[in-house]
């Protein structure tokens, strides 16, 4: 990846981090779960509304480093107005994607959220980025609380 993509990477890791989307506890919320990653102390919890098999609204609230702030604000965008199974869906190619080895392969159905892909170079950095996504599927599925441990 050449320097001028990477920057770019990272700025908008960055800004989702100082401007996250979708923070906040969502009260009447359908659905949720709580997560933490013990060995670091990112803890999230994602709440979710939904309708006819749609996520209609989606959110998040927790504390966690950058990496992890920066997913849950994304993830959130990414599953807004997802039927259920196209939410779960995202996840698994989510998960794919920070988690293959060997040689990348591109993930363009997940958009922005490939910008992410890069902390499978830092083992450690992976459970950030994967906690809110197994706390949203926890939520959807109704597993209550998960750890990254």
């Amino acid at each position: 990846m050449n320097a001028d993509l990477r920057e770019l990477y990272q700025d908008i890791i960055l800004d989702h981090n100082r401007h996250p989307r979708n923070r906040g506890r969502l009260d009447g919320s359908h659905r949720q779960a709580e997560g933490h990653n013990p060995l670091c102390g990112d803890n999230v919890t994602v709440y979710i509304q939904t309708e006819n098999d749609r996520v209609t609204q989606v959110a998040f609230e927790g504390q966690g480093c950058a990496i992890s702030t920066a997913s849950a604000s994304m993830m959130t965008l990414a599953v807004q107005g997802k039927t259920l199974s196209e939410a779960e869906k995202i996840f698994r190619e989510f998960q794919s994607m920070v988690t293959e080895t060997g040689d990348a392969q591109p993930h363009p159905d997940l958009g922005d959220l490939e910008v992410l892909a890069g902390v499978r170079e830092y083992p450690v950095r992976i459970k950030c980025a994967t906690l809110p996504w197994h706390t949203l599927h926890a939520a959807l599925t109704g597993g209550g609380e998960v750890s990254t441990e």
